[in-house]
């Protein structure tokens, strides 16, 4: 594993920031760690990093226990955690410059050849010579990630990657997550945002409220969840027999006045589908002479799977 907990706490007098999780992320995994904000996420990077220190539990990072072997650990880890922070008044080339520096395991040969690399790979070759009090909050974001990437990582820990990217910006970064992955980088991807964790990763974990509610593949995660059909018919009468004799519970979809006024087709959901394959239920509608204008199958997405699990929305801070 490259990441591995076993009863991980975190108190802060009598409040419980993170309530004993066992945490197991693949190596070469594109893991997601998911909460709402204030769930317990960015406490528990920082114990991983050994930036402070676990009420109880143990920590393995890269089959290394911590913080016991911190000096031999974090050289092998990238990390940006809560938002980078610069001399405003240096440009993005002399930042990287002077943070690899501090770096005694990197050889400053290739110091200059390392920081143009990593300002090219997060799209920041155009502003590498303009200072940073100039860079806008998503720049300063790359400039972090860019820090991250000065040398190989076997590990980059990632806290809220895309926070201040505009669209165009945070596809880059996924894009820049999955050639690491590629690589063979294991990367810890913290955030809130489900819909790019579902489309970048390939495990994930869900915190809600400092506990470890879920975790395994995005595949593991969405078993259980219910699936769901929508069928666009005039004949919603028929339509509802059909699924009612599959073993469905037909539910029909309220339509809008200006629907209504156009006499658009009825539309019916049926929920759960459960393990009915959609061409049976196809099937056996086109056999009731149903006239199908539209068929529709919706699968549970990652928040779903969340809201079953916790009962909450990810605009919930806790």
């Amino acid at each position: 594993m490259a990441i591995a907990t076993r009863g991980l706490t975190k108190r802060f007098g009598r409040q419980t920031a993170v309530d004993s999780i066992d945490l197991a992320v693949p190596r070469g995994a594109v893991f997601g760690f998911l909460g709402p904000n204030g769930s317990g996420k960015t406490t528990s990077i920082r114990m991983l990093l050994g930036l402070t220190s676990a009420t109880s539990g143990e920590i393995s990072v890269l089959g290394e226990p911590m913080p016991g072997r911190l000096s031999e650990v974090l050289p092998r880890v990238g990390a940006l955690v809560e938002g980078p922070a610069f001399y405003p008044f240096l440009s993005g080339t002399a930042n990287l410059g002077r943070l690899d520096t501090a770096d005694r395991h990197a050889s400053s040969r290739t110091r200059r050849a390392r920081v143009a690399l990593a300002l090219e790979r997060v799209g920041l070759s155009h502003a590498a010579n303009k200072k940073v009090h100039a860079y806008s909050l998503g720049m300063k974001q790359r400039l972090g990630i860019a820090n991250a990437l000065l040398t190989h990582r076997e590990l980059l820990v990632l806290d809220e990657p895309t926070n201040g990217l505009d669209p165009q910006g945070t596809r880059e970064v996924r894009s820049l997550i999955r050639s690491l992955a590629a690589e063979g980088t294991t990367v810890f991807v913290s955030s809130h945002l489900l819909a790019e964790v579902e489309q970048m990763c390939t495990h994930a974990a869900v915190m809600s409220a400092g506990t470890l509610v879920a975790q395994g593949t995005l595949a593991d995660l969405g078993r259980g969840s219910e699936r769901r059909v929508r069928i666009t018919t005039p004949d919603v009468g028929a339509a509802s027999r059909v699924l009612t004799d599959l073993g469905l519970v037909p539910v029909p979809v309220p339509m809008s006045g200006a629907d209504a006024a156009q006499e658009d087709p009825a539309v019916m959901a049926a929920y759960p589908v459960g393990r009915t394959p959609a061409e049976a239920i196809v099937t056996a509608l086109v056999a009731a002479e149903v006239r199908i204008r539209g068929f529709v199958l919706e699968e549970p997405s990652l928040e779903d799977r969340f809201v079953a699990l916790t009962g909450e929305g990810f605009d919930v801070v806790q």
